[in-house]
């Protein structure tokens, strides 16, 4: 992803992070691809293939996880996704995590509500038993 970022910027970071949801969450393909493919479908250089093994990007890919845990906590896992609060300062979050979308108008509410209690000075956390399994929907 860093070596995409670097070179095409973040809509394509995007397009293969969507990519790769679609062919592990909606196919059930859990890695047995050809990263090639990948890099094709989204329109991007198969050179990014060669930043797997590429050491030159370990230290950007360190840094932006050092980053979103110093706004989240060290126990916590990804996404981390991150917000100003009222008074400008950045602070982060691990989540949501949902089992399925929901539709447009509950979606607009729980992402406020996601906002809201993230930016919230004093918010901790959230957190229930999982009692289902996550519903992808439609391949998009």
């Amino acid at each position: 992803m860093e070596s995409i970022r670097a070179e095409e910027g973040s809509r394509s970071v995007q397009a293969f992070y969507w990519e790769l949801g679609r062919r592990i969450h909606h196919d059930k393909n859990f890695m047995d691809f050809d990263l090639a493919d990948v890099l094709n479908a989204i329109g991007v250089t198969s050179d990014h293939g060669s930043a797997f093994d590429d050491p030159l990007f370990d230290e950007e890919i360190r840094e932006r996880m050092s980053r979103g845990i110093a706004l989240a906590g060290e126990d916590i896992g990804t996404p981390i996704i991150a917000f100003d609060d009222h008074d400008g300062k950045r602070v982060g979050i691990f989540g949501p995590v949902i089992t399925r979308v929901p539709e447009s108008d509950e979606s607009v509410k729980l992402w406020d509500s996601v906002v809201t209690l993230t930016t919230t000075p004093g918010f901790w956390e959230l957190k229930r038993t999982r009692t289902e399994r996550p519903e992808f929907g439609e391949r998009p």
